[in-house]
Formats: structure tokens, C-alpha cells, sequence
């Protein structure tokens, strides 16, 4: 049966009177909940093992550990299960309970070692009754990747609460879904060098179900993440949505774990915005990973840019969230964006309205890299699509996209590769308006494809606002909060520059005073 609609919302908003009431901060308790809705997906998958066995007339006995990872199951012992925990006498310790059962979880499953949390004791035992008798009406005869559903949803809503900088461990699920859906990976292996909650492996898992293949035969997944907790968070995600990965903690600009270079068929990522202070000392000399050079700027958008690339096959591709002014960008960064350019390996830019990120209010931009396209005959060309004015209003805040919006817009790029467009998600719609013949043209406010030659005449910007041209709108159209955000970014942008140009003033005046004297 079908998941009973909003049902999401109402286990949201039923668990959210519970914790209202607690003394811990949103940090504390996002990780201990999101981490009881996996031990209730756990159960669940692992009683369906058990009765598939069951039904086996040769099949005696108990399922065993080797039995249930065979089949991409967490293997649950017998005091890990929910419906003991559920049904604890009065006055026991279930925090100590809950604790114990994650040991146990953890000592048979090697990929969840030192992932799951053990401090339930902080918890009320009311509370904790409470939480697990509103998990366990979760049904169990439901549709699909229910616990995944729940998982994100839980993780999205968490997300505002814990403050975390720019949407470090979550990445709204539409912005995900549309760098998943302009990538397609089909295929191979994906690479996220700043993976947070793992949203990308997700939603690529998604991508290759809704493709008929099974994910776990199709991809295999590589991230790095430097925050613990949220590497835990990653990795519960990983198992609730049944995939297992090659996850490490460690610190991308100065740690090559995963050996990346030329290593991966995908790379999607959305990386820390603006990030100052990296110790490019530490990095020049390694021309691998950096093959452009270091920007002299104390911004590290243009180190994560190179970092895409260079982890990328021959044929591989790219997509990742880049702050607006990465577009731009003058002196060093701009001769970095010169040569990504020259290679022909940039294939789409996307430009986005503000407000998708939960706690950036400023627009930002996808980028979209291919090596193969730099070897045929697209290679001179860049695809810029302006989705500024496609997105739903989520809430007074906050913006995203329907799920036939981001079909539309992954389709501008799937025609300008020369492929057929989609219509899973209730796209086709949309696309026939915009591209009623089935081919790609150039559309005025929404898409252009620029020569290289077109856009070294703009300075080699990426804004696809230079190109994709406008539609005149009525006057009573005009959105002042978008306008206040062009210009918020533009005085970024221009802050950069001044910082970058007075950085070379100084160098020069020293170097004039050491040859003076």
C-alpha cells in the first residue's frame, strides 16, 4: 500500500511536541532521532529476510549475520530489535536499552562501526517511550524506499535547527535531484569530496532505481567528509537507503584519500561557499589535483573547481553548487576559469533564484562539467540555462523545485546532448512548451549555447545572465527581494576583487622597499 499522505509532516510534527519539551539543543537530538528511524528500518528489513527464508521448505533456523548482508541487510541481533525495545516493562532503563542495542547493531555490521549513537541517557525515559511507539506506526506493508523517504524528511527539517553554515550536511533535495538528473549516473563510480549527510550517492541511488537497474549492481560511491558526527549521519543514510560506501574522514584540500586523480565517473558536490584561510602553501606544488594553478585570492572556490575536475575519467562528469561570484571572478580566477574553459570541458551552467538553501539566502549556480564532451563535437560550446524564475515558494522563506520542473530543466540538457528527452517525473509537459519539436533551440530567458569565442568576448564570465538574454516583464512583476540579492552578490563580487588587488599592491610595494634597500 501507499504511504498514508503528509505522513511525513504529521510523524514530524507529532515528534516535534516531544523534543520541544527537552533540554537538549536541536545538535544534540537530531543524531539520536534520525538514528531510532534507521533502527525501525533495520527491524523492518530484517524481518522481511527472516520470512523470505521462512517460505524456503529446505531453509531451517534463524537467519545468520552472512545471510542478511548477502542480501544488503543490516544484520540485527536479537536485543537490537524495535519490537523488544517497544515493548520494555514500566520503569526500565531504556535509555541504557536503546544504547545497547546500537552496540550491538554496530558489533555485527562493519560498516556502521563507531557510527550510531549511544547517549539515549540524556534522554527522558518518557520521551523515549514516547518517540518509539510514534516510529513504530510507521507501517510496515507500505511502497518504496519508505524509511528513506522518512530519513530525509526528518534530516531536512533538522537541518534549519542545528544552524549548520551555508547547508553544510544537507543539500535541499531538489537541488540535489537536478545535478543528479543533468549528470545521469547511469554507471560507475561517484565521487563527493564534501559529502555531508550523503545526499548525492541518494538521490544517485534514486536515479538508477527509476532507470529499472539495481543501484548496489550499478555504482559504487567515494566521499570524504571532515566533521564526525556528520560522517555518522552519512553513513545511517547510506544503509537506510541499503548502499554501502567507501566514506572517510578527512580534510579534502589537504588529504588525497581516495587517490582521486582521473579516478572517478562522476564527482557531484556542493562544497563550503567562500571558504578563506586555506593553507595554499600546502597545496602548490601538487599540479595533480590542482593542474591550474593556485588563485591568490583567499577563497578557496577556485581550489574545489580544480579538485572537480581533476578527480574526473576521461569521459567523466561533474556537477556541483558554486557561490555566484565564482562566476565573475577577476584576477587569478579568472585565468583558472580561462584554461577550464579552454579544455571543452565545461558543458552547462545553471543559474538558480535565491532562497533553495536553508541557510544562504543568496543565489547560487550549478556547475556542470564533462571530459567527454571536450573530445567531440560540442567541445567549443557551453550550454547556460537561467532557472531564476523556475521554482515553487516551499514556504515564505524558502524555494525549490517541483518534480517536473527539475525534469524540464534536466531535459534542456539532455537535448543539447543529442539525447531523448524524459518524461518519469511529469516533465514531458513543461518541455513540450519550451521545445515543442523535440530539439534543442536557444530560448530567450531560459537557455542560450555560447561559443568559447562569445564567451571570451564577455571576460570569460559563466553568469549565464550574459547570454540567455531577458523576457520583459510587467512592472508590477518586478521581485525586489530577488533584485536585493543580485546586488548583495554583485558587492561580494566586488569585495573579492578589492581584497585580491590589495593583496598585490602590498606585494609590489614590498618588493619595491627590498629593492630599495
Amino acid at each position: 500500500m501507499p504511504l498514508p499522505a503528509d505522513f511525513e509532516r504529521r510523524l514530524w510534527a507529532a515528534a516535534d511536541q516531544l523534543w520541544t519539551n527537552s533540554a537538549l539543543q536541536p545538535s544534540e537530538y537530531a543524531t539520536p532521532v534520525l538514528a531510532l528511524i534507521f533502527l525501525k528500518y533495520a527491524d523492518h528489513r530484517f524481518a522481511q529476510a527472516e520470512r523470505e527464508l521462512a517460505d524456503k521448505a529446505r531453509r531451517r533456523g534463524a537467519i545468520g549475520r552472512d545471510d542478511a548482508h548477502a542480501r544488503g541487510f543490516v544484520y540485527v541481533p536479537e536485543k537490537a530489535r524495535f519490537r523488544g525495545l517497544l515493548e520494555l516493562p514500566e520503569g526500565a532503563d531504556i535509555g541504557k536499552a536503546i544504547n545497547e542495542a546500537m552496540k550491538a547493531i554496530e558489533a555485527e555490521n562493519d560498516d556502521l562501526r563507531d557510527v550510531l549513537p549511544k547517549t539515549y541517557g540524556r534522554f527522558d525515559a518518557q520521551t523515549l517511550k514516547e518517540l518509539l511507539k510514534l516510529f513504530s506506526t510507521i507501517p510496515e506493508d507500505v511502497e518504496g524506499d519508505v524509511f528513506g523517504r522518512i530519513y530525509e524528511y526528518f534530516l531536512g527539517n533538522f537541518a534549519p535547527r542545528t544552524l549548520q553554515k551555508g547547508g553544510e550536511y544537507f543539500t535541499p533535495y531538489s537541488v540535489v535531484r537536478l545535478i543528479v538528473e543533468i549528470v545521469e549516473p547511469y554507471h560507475g563510480r561517484i565521487y563527493d569530496p564534501a559529502c555531508g549527510s550523503g545526499g548525492m550517492f541518494v538521490q544517485s541511488a534514486s536515479f538508477v532505481s527509476a532507470h529499472e537497474k539495481r543501484p548496489t549492481d550499478e555504482i559504487s560511491v567515494y566521499g570524504i567528509e571532515k566533521i564526525q558526527a556528520t560522517l555518522r549521519l552519512a553513513r545511517m543514510n547510506l544503509a537506510v537507503h541499503a548502499l554501502s560506501g567507501d566514506i572517510k574522514e578527512a580534510n579534502t584540500y589537504y588529504e588525497d584519500v581516495h587517490e582521486q586523480e582521473g579516478r572517478f565517473d562522476f564527482v557531484m558536490a556542493n562544497p563550503p561557499f567562500n571558504q578563506n584561510a586555506v593553507d595554499k602553501e600546502r597545496l602548490k606544488d601538487d599540479r595533480k589535483r590542482f593542474p591550474f594553478g593556485m588563485p591568490t585570492i583567499d577563497n578557496a572556490n577556485y581550489l574545489w573547481i580544480q579538485l572537480f575536475y581533476s578527480a574526473l575519467s576521461e569521459k567523466g562528469r561533474a556537477g556541483f553548487v558554486m557561490a555566484n561570484s565564482a562566476s565573475d571572478a577577476r584576477g587569478s580566477e579568472l585565468e583558472i576559469r580561462r584554461k577550464l574553459v579552454e579544455t571543452g570541458a565545461v558543458d552547462v551552467i545553471v543559474a538558480l533564484s535565491p532562497n533553495f538553501f536553508y541557510t544562504v539566502t543568496l543565489p547560487v549556480t550549478l556547475w556542470f562539467l564533462d571530459k567527454g564532451k571536450a573530445k567531440g563535437a560540442r567541445k567549443d560550446k557551453v550550454l547556460f540555462i537561467d532557472a531564476r524564475h523556475v521554482y515553487r515558494q516551499v514556504d515564505r522563506a524558502h524555494r525549490g523545485f517541483t518534480p517536473e520542473q527539475i525534469e524540464m530543466l534536466a531535459n534542456i540538457a539532455r537535448l543539447w546532448r543529442g539525447e531523448k528527452a524524459e518524461n518519469l517525473h511529469g516533465g514531458g509537459k513543461l518541455t513540450k512548451e519550451n521545445f515543442p519539436k523535440g530539439k534543442y533551440v536557444d530560448v530567450a530567458g531560459l537557455c542560450k549555447v555560447a561559443t568559447i569565442g562569445e564567451i571570451e568576448a564577455q571576460g570569460w564570465s559563466l553568469n549565464p545572465g550574459r547570454y540567455v538574454g531577458v523576457v520583459e516583464k510587467a512592472g508590477e512583476e518586478f521581485d525586489f527581494k530577488e533584485r536585493l540579492g543580485e546586488l548583495n552578490e554583485e558587492l561580494e563580487r566586488l569585495h573579492a576583487e578589492a581584497r585580491e588587488l590589495e593583496g598585490r599592491i602590498a606585494e609590489s610595494v614590498a618588493a619595491l622597499l627590498e629593492t630599495c634597500s
